[in-house]
């Protein structure tokens, strides 16, 4: 028995002991405290006897003969208790370590490990806890002015560069919203497993280089990095990294003709990341190691992914944003879309007038640096509304000339009519609407001056006649609002006006396309589509030079008959 615990709380359990024989540790007994108590045990004993004799004078007596016999047998066997206490010690794993100002966590050029993360992470969480509410507020205040600078930037590169995106309401919710939402999947993906925090800023660079600008978008993906890379609380290295993948892609991506463009950027700047990486971690002092070039290929990986995810992407993104791109410019202008198709089968001079307008335009548009492609796949629709009416256009007419039947002022009805039937035709074929656009521009406000010359002539020679209004005999419009639909506009004039010369010579032809250039400049044709007069000498230059190839001179064959 045990009169009492002879042992505090710190040396040992007061709820349970283990007891054995005097000199023999070796039949060793776990027990409960309550049950070795003296005290206890003779309360127990009382409650025995009165069970077995029944309550009453004798169990009293009987119980005030034992106890005073009874005493405590066990006694604390302190060495080896202290034995046992620095076993104990000795297998039970650390708990808790100090460390003092000045004891290093990781150890320069060696590997962290997760132990070693976690404990960084620890302590910078206990040094973020143990700041003041002044330090926290002046750290807090700190990062909003380098966000308000940062968007400051970003505004007034807008308002300088790109005023149309910036008084759109419409485009600045869109790049916000992706910007947000880059940001948040950035974070998503950032977690230790992944580090794909690169991928989506990747996407939203390339987005926005698609729909609006490539500079536009170099300047948006690199405050959205600084904004990831804070955010994390990561270094210098990283938003390097992040801002190098994305500008190798932006500058890299270019036109895009074909749908494995985009991968091969993708491999191209995923080797650009990797070697940034490596370069930057170099200059803060890391070792080159397995670690490392670990580290540079997984960015690399995830950067060739973000080209893979923008190819699948890319359909979407015209969609949305009205972005055609010269892949799908390739697709529409396929010699076998319905709507060409049916122009060839309807009217077919109004065909080959269209192939020729688009390697004319082409060319020309290519010269001063636009889009030549858009300019050649629109120029293929841009007559497609004559086949409604293909008789009344020079072109498809035989020797009937259904015009002499009609007055000017219907004539003239009747061929500014193609112009918004075009539109309408190409709005049922689901055009895209940049070519809707040069369909509806290539004729501008200009005036139809055959038929317009014709009723002058006749209302002089009606005593009854009025003047002519000119208005009548113009096209509705609008003007040309693009470089591609300016140069359509020559092309389409140019090679129209070349077929009525009688002796196509280099020298008349330049005549004829500078005459024409010099009309609609003078008309106010070009006032709305930003065409210098340098980039409109080219367009001369280069209309000139295709035509001459077209009307040169041939040998003529001995015995060849004159047609």
């Amino acid at each position: 028995m045990l009169d009492k615990i002879q042992h505090g709380i710190d040396d040992g359990s007061q709820t349970e002991i283990d007891v054995h024989p005097l000199g023999s540790t070796a039949e060793m007994t776990r027990v409960q405290v309550a049950h070795v108590l003296l005290g206890e045990a003779k309360s127990r004993l009382k409650s025995r006897l009165a069970d077995e004799l029944g309550t009453g004078p004798f169990g009293d007596r009987v119980f005030a003969w034992l106890e005073p016999r009874l005493s405590g047998s066990l006694q604390i066997d302190r060495e080896g208790t202290a034995r046992a206490k620095q076993d104990a010690i000795a297998k039970t794993p650390q708990q808790f370590v100090r460390y003092s100002s000045g004891d290093v966590l990781a150890p320069a050029d060696t590997a962290i490990d997760g132990d070693a993360l976690v404990l960084l992470r620890r302590e910078h969480h206990a040094h973020s806890g143990e700041q003041t509410t002044r330090q926290r507020l002046a750290r807090v205040l700190s990062m909003l002015g380098l966000f308000v600078a940062m968007f400051a930037l970003a505004g007034f590169y807008l308002h300088m560069h790109h005023r149309r995106v910036l008084t759109d309401l419409g485009n600045v919710v869109t790049i916000t919203a992706l910007a947000v939402l880059t940001v948040v999947l950035c974070v998503l993906l950032a977690n230790d497993a992944w580090r794909a925090e690169s991928v989506p800023l990747l996407v939203f660079a390339m987005t926005v280089a698609l729909a609006y600008d490539r500079d536009l978008a170099l300047l948006l993906a690199a405050q959205v990095a600084l904004v990831v890379v804070v955010g994390l609380g990561r270094g210098l290295t990283d938003f390097v990294t992040l801002s190098a993948g994305a500008a190798a892609l932006v500058f890299w991506m270019g036109r895009i003709r074909s749908r494995s463009k985009l991968i091969y950027v993708g491999l191209w700047a995923g080797a650009v990341a990797s070697l940034t990486q490596l370069g930057a971690s170099l200059l803060e002092s890391r070792s080159l190691d397995v670690a490392l070039v670990q580290e540079a290929a997984r960015t690399g990986a995830w950067t060739v992914l973000a080209g893979f995810l923008m190819t699948g992407l890319l359909p979407f993104i015209e969609r949305s944003f009205g972005v055609l791109t010269d892949l799908s410019l390739l697709e529409v202008g396929d010699a076998a879309h319905p709507l060409l198709q049916e122009l060839v089968r309807r009217a077919p001079g109004t065909y080959n007038h269209s192939i020729n307008v688009a390697s004319l335009g082409e060319a020309a548009a290519e010269a001063i640096g636009a889009r030549g492609l858009l300019v050649r796949v629109g120029a293929y629709f841009h007559d497609v509304g004559k086949m409604l009416k293909p008789a009344y256009f020079v072109e498809n007419q035989g020797d009937q000339n259904r015009h002499e039947a009609l007055v000017p002022a219907m004539s003239t009805l009747i061929i500014i009519a193609h112009v918004k039937e075009g539109a309408e035709l190409a709005r049922q074929y689901n055009l895209p609407q940049p070519i809707i656009d040069l369909i509806a521009e290539h004729h501008g406000t200009t005036l139809v001056e055959y038929f317009y010359r014709r009723a002058a002539e006749r209302s002089q020679t009606d005593p009854n006649g009025g003047e002519v209004d000119e208005q009548t005999f113009r096209y509705p419009g609008p003007r040309p609002s693009t470089r591609e639909s300016a140069v359509m506009m020559l092309a389409d004039a140019a090679e129209s006006a070349s077929r009525t010369l009688t002796e196509p010579t280099p020298a008349r032809i330049a005549g004829l396309v500078h005459d024409i250039a010099m009309k609609r400049l003078l008309d106010g044709q070009f006032d709305e589509c930003g065409l210098t007069l340098e980039e409109l000498e080219l367009i001369e230059q280069s209309l000139v030079k295709s035509l001459t190839a077209v009307y040169h001179g041939r040998v003529k064959y001995p015995g060849q008959r004159t047609a």
